[in-house]
């Protein structure tokens, strides 16, 4: 049963303590929205909650009952806290049974899959389950949708991004993550596991020709679902050092898989790792560039420049936040250019036209 929707709608941001979640609520703040704010960490939560005038709520996701008592009559969740590989199945589970839309900013292909299976149940439910709402996957996932617009029978895909953002202690979680799994690429509408650096190739994704690997990232899945195209791979630029060293990782994979080694990268993350400034951010746009093939050799390449990672990823989340807030999509699995469309990525602050030639 789908719900009423209005610009009152209550709604939760949660893992607000984190640094895109923080980034996020105090955006939110800013014009004029009011989310419930939530995360674990109750000195963080609460004190970010009264400095911006909010609600705050105190909870893990390891209970089941509690975590649906606390998200209950709320109707939409924009998850904020990974690594959304422990995070994301729990909260979708919730949101189901609460009848509230679920979104987050993950950019892991396991999180987006898991996703696509509750789509039947999406759908019985009203609800909109629409993960990526963040620079994973929002441009790319645009780029993807023009693509398919502008070749239709296209079969194969290659997307990719220049970004000079750093990372934030999420992010290099993640990423420690995904070392340890490896390479994946979609082969005939299946994913498949490769090594890291599995291809190499030169790309020029809006400021001159690099050289460039491909990587596990999130459109491996989506562009799939937002396009139907069967073969699809992700790309962003490497120098010679960098390509040898994810060749290298995957000589050691098996030892980056154990748990052991995982908690130690991930507490020095947390020890080290400090996301960018506002001075920072405002410097690092990012080139995002797509490659679309057809059978009879016909090629259309697609390119936008956007604002740097996290700023993308405040404007995008909270833009399908209002768009949720305000319309009455039907329930599903959605992609993001598949809920807002192909537009999405040039209607954010930051971003230039998308061209394709």
């Amino acid at each position: 049963m789908s719900q009423q929707h209005t610009p009152q709608m209550p709604w939760m941001i949660y893992g607000a303590n984190g640094y895109t979640g923080e980034l996020i609520a105090r955006e939110a703040a800013k014009r004029g929205l009011k989310p419930v704010l939530a995360g674990r960490s109750r000195d963080q939560v609460e004190a970010l909650a009264r400095e911006l005038g909010l609600e705050a709520r105190v909870f893990g996701l390891d209970d089941p009952l509690r975590l649906l008592a606390q998200i209950k009559g709320l109707g939409l969740v924009l998850h904020c806290a990974g690594p959304f590989s422990a995070t994301a199945a729990p909260m979708m589970e919730a949101c189901l049974h609460a009848q509230a839309h679920y979104l987050d900013i993950t950019g892991e292909i396991a999180v987006f899959e898991h996703a696509q299976s509750l789509d039947a149940r999406a759908q019985a439910a009203g609800v909109v389950i629409c993960p990526g709402v963040g620079f994973d996957v929002v441009p790319t996932d645009c780029v993807a949708a023009a693509l398919k617009a502008a070749l239709p029978d296209a079969t194969h895909l290659a997307l990719g991004f220049d970004s000079r953002s750093s990372f934030s202690p999420g992010t290099a979680k993640t990423s420690v993550e995904g070392m340890a799994q490896g390479g994946k690429v979609r082969r005939d509408g299946r994913i498949v596991s490769v090594p890291l650096a599995y291809e190499v190739r030169r790309i020029d994704f809006g400021a001159g020709e690099k050289l460039a690997m491909t990587i596990p990232w999130g459109d491996v899945s989506t562009a799939y679902h937002t396009t139907g195209i069967a073969n699809i791979e992700v790309f962003i630029p490497g120098s010679v050092a960098m390509i040898r060293g994810a060749r290298f990782a995957n000589l050691i994979r098996p030892l980056l898989g154990l748990a052991w080694v995982q908690r130690r990268l991930k507490a020095r993350i947390g020890k080290t790792v400090v996301g960018p400034d506002l001075q920072r951010r405002a410097d690092q746009g990012t080139y995002v560039w797509g490659e679309a093939r057809n059978p009879r050799g016909e090629r259309k390449v697609a390119r936008v420049h956007t604002a740097n990672v996290y700023s993308l990823t405040i404007d995008a989340a909270l833009s399908v936040v209002g768009h949720l807030l305000q319309e009455r999509p039907g329930g599903g699995a959605y992609t993001p250019a598949k809920l807002l469309g192909a537009d999405l990525v040039t209607q954010l602050p930051g971003s230039g036209a998308l061209s394709i030639e």
